[in-house]
């Protein structure tokens, strides 16, 4: 597709090396438009930006090139760049204090302006915090908020999941160029997300995986969201750094609870303690929210008197050593890892680092 002027204005500024987004919307405050930007005097550019970029900006601003590259990329259908001049820019984005003058859509732009609500937590989640993060992320979904998260491996990946299995969908914000998968391992995800959600970057194509941009990810997770879940984190997740974002951005934070004795609880634990929201149900969100309980579906009958393998009993929900099992139940050895192989295979434990198990719920 051919670039129309105006978004040919704005890529031509957005794409400038060393023009960054504060500084973007301070022209676009002083000159009104990209292309009154474009036409402006040196003297009038020079009040906002180094002489380098006033230089460049009079040039015409980036290449034809680079323009070349994103009209390359808008030719599938499935592609879109919003800016703030355009209705889908997501309005939510508005209420914080630096939005992305640009965005680079991948999927269903209705998505951006419906209710938004984040999961967000460990890479390395525990079986548990999977199955928490996708049953939470599929009952929030079905209430008709859309599930926001960052395409990390972990909690993000099942909080993807989860809003794709219900009816309002998913909101994937990376840290990279929507032209790059990552993680790779997501591919597959990102693909599902393209479709049936949508993905979203104010990262120019071709930016690869920079470690410096994830924060700037994350405060855009919880800007589109009206709160943020933390499902596990240790305590220099950054997670953590995204329910930062949230509070100051006056967003709900809450948190599930652990074990004590799990590290990937200790960051959940520590928000609680700044006044994050226990939660252990997806009904306590809603209800914090202000929403009608009316938008959870029903719950499923659980059977209580189901039978169960005794040694679950023993082996609970923190983390338990094989030798302090067979203390606890008077089996041996050889039963126990029997018992535990069977338990694991069917989906009822999990084992974790240091030889250790842990019932999943």
């Amino acid at each position: 597709m051919a670039l129309n002027p105006d978004l040919g204005a704005w890529l031509r500024l957005s794409l400038l090396d060393g023009l960054g987004p504060q500084s973007l919307r301070k022209l676009l405050i002083a000159h009104g438009s990209p292309q009154d930007i474009l036409a402006a005097s040196a003297r009038d550019l020079a009040v906002v930006v180094s002489s380098k970029l006033v230089a460049e900006i009079r040039d015409g601003g980036a290449s034809d090139e680079l323009l070349a590259t994103v009209e390359q990329w808008l030719a599938d259908p499935a592609n879109h760049i919003v800016t703030f001049a355009d209705a889908e820019y997501p309005r939510a984005l508005l209420e914080i204090t630096d939005p992305p003058p640009l965005l680079y859509v991948k999927g269903r732009v209705e998505l951006l302006n419906r209710p938004g609500f984040a999961i967000v937590g460990s890479r390395n989640a525990t079986a548990q915090g999977i199955a928490n993060a996708e049953a939470f992320a599929t009952t929030l979904s079905n209430a008709r908020l859309t599930i926001v998260s960052g395409l990390a491996l972990g909690v993000d990946a099942a909080a993807h999941r989860g809003g794709l299995a219900g009816t309002a969908s998913t909101v994937a914000v990376v840290g990279t160029g929507l032209d790059v998968v990552y993680p790779a391992r997501n591919r597959e995800l990102a693909h599902h997300i393209a479709t049936a959600g949508v993905l979203i970057s104010e990262f120019a194509l071709g930016t690869p995986a920079i470690a410096s941009n994830f924060p700037r990810r994350n405060r855009l997770i919880c800007g589109l969201s009206r709160g943020v879940l933390v499902v596990e984190a240790a305590v220099s997740s950054g997670s953590l750094i995204t329910a930062r974002f949230a509070a100051e951005q006056g967003r709900d934070v809450f948190a599930i609870p652990g074990s004590i004795h799990s590290p990937l609880a200790k960051g959940c634990h520590a928000l609680i303690k700044q006044g994050a929201k226990l939660v252990e149900s997806a009904q306590d969100v809603l209800e914090e929210l202000g929403e009608p309980a009316s938008r959870l579906p029903p719950e499923a009958v659980v059977d209580d008197a189901a039978e169960e393998h005794p040694l679950l009993l023993h082996v609970g929900f923190d983390p338990v050593a094989t030798d302090t099992l067979q203390q606890r139940s008077g089996l041996t050895a050889a039963a126990i890892n029997i018992a535990l192989t069977d338990l694991e295979l069917t989906g009822q434990i999990e084992s974790l680092p240091g030889g250790r198990w842990q019932r999943i719920r």
